[in-house]
């Protein structure tokens, strides 16, 4: 009994915190959510704006609505991924506030699955594209990480989260596809995933990367440890309850955000990047196209042939990039050797 009165002292700290004084409850929240110092001084900046900005509309984070927070996004002067990321951020804060607040919805849920949405009037952005080599590393080293010390309910969430980008982005698999995944799909330690679909007759198997496997195995342990219900590879809950593509897009920020990669992007890393990043990382070390198709699950050879051009040009794109800048700070080019 002792623990649990003085776990409603910190609860109830922690509300009157966020009461009077946001920002400062921001930084304590940001301190248990292991980002990297460049990324948090963003965050910072991000939540910062969205403060002032409810100061002057003389909004408060107790009385904020979904109308307000549409309209904080809308008057943005930034291109659609930077709106996102700022949705992001406020969502994933509001879901604390509320969730100590013991409250049901949270204001900022859904706004960015509104394909209507005001806020979506912004400069385009490029197509889904690919992860940068740097971006690829720097997120599958957060992957591989230690999780740190967190509670059961999030430790086993945050491992299941970092296991389910690892097989986007370390094994091609779609959303519809990790949803039904089992855990008899995946065999301990081994370079394989079984990828069931609604016609038998179109079942596969994809190539794991080896960081995948290490999340896999990792994960697969923490599961038992956690003692989640059902088969279920991914699940939503301990009861074994299956995980929704909002969820999965969820998870796929907040470790996009973590990693320290969102804000640098101009495009969102969504498990259809991860996937494409898969499959340019194979052509890039050589594996025949129909070989990539088939481990994506490609009905047509042409599919493969369309991805592998699309991965050609975006690959042109980052090098004349590359050189732009390298021109830009004054770097000879001629001095280079030749490709």
């Amino acid at each position: 009994m002792p623990s649990h009165a003085g776990s409603n002292d910190i609860f109830d700290r922690e509300r009157a915190s966020w009461h009077v004084d946001p920002a400062s409850a921001f930084d304590a929240w940001m301190a248990n959510q292991a980002f990297k110092a460049s990324s948090a001084n963003v965050y910072r900046a991000q939540w910062g704006l969205f403060l002032e900005w409810l100061n002057i509309k003389c909004v408060t984070i107790q009385t904020v609505d979904r109308p307000a927070i549409e309209q904080f996004v809308t008057q943005l002067d930034a291109r659609k991924p930077q709106r996102m990321r700022y949705l992001r951020l406020i969502e994933r804060v509001l879901d604390h506030i509320r969730e100590i607040e013991l409250a049901s919805t949270n204001p900022a849920r859904f706004i960015a699955q509104d394909g209507e949405a005001r806020w979506r009037d912004a400069r385009e952005n490029e197509p889904t594209g690919f992860l940068a080599h740097g971006e690829r590393a720097t997120l599958i080293t957060y992957l591989l990480s230690p999780i740190g010390d967190l509670s059961t309910g999030h430790r086993w969430r945050e491992c299941r989260d970092r296991a389910l980008v690892g097989v986007f982005l370390g094994g091609g698999v779609k959303t519809g596809e990790a949803a039904t995944l089992s855990v008899s799909h995946f065999d301990w330690n081994q370079p394989w995933l079984t990828v069931e679909a609604a016609n038998p007759a179109f079942n596969r198997q994809t190539w794991l990367a080896p960081f995948a496997i290490a999340l896999l195995n990792r994960w697969i342990s923490e599961r038992k440890t956690a003692r989640l219900l059902g088969n279920l590879l991914f699940p939503s809950a301990p009861s074994g309850r299956i995980m929704h593509k909002a969820t999965m897009l969820r998870a796929v920020d907040a470790i996009t955000l973590a990693a320290g990669i969102a804000e640098s992007r101009r495009a969102r890393a969504s498990p259809q990047t991860l996937r494409n990043t898969f499959a340019a990382d194979l052509f890039e070390s050589g594996t025949a196209q129909e070989q990539v198709g088939q481990w994506l699950g490609f009905q047509q050879e042409i599919s493969a042939q369309r991805l592998y051009r699309a991965w050609e040009r975006w690959i042109g794109e980052e090098i004349r990039e590359h050189d732009l800048a390298r021109v830009k700070q004054g770097v000879t080019l001629a001095n280079d050797p030749p490709l």
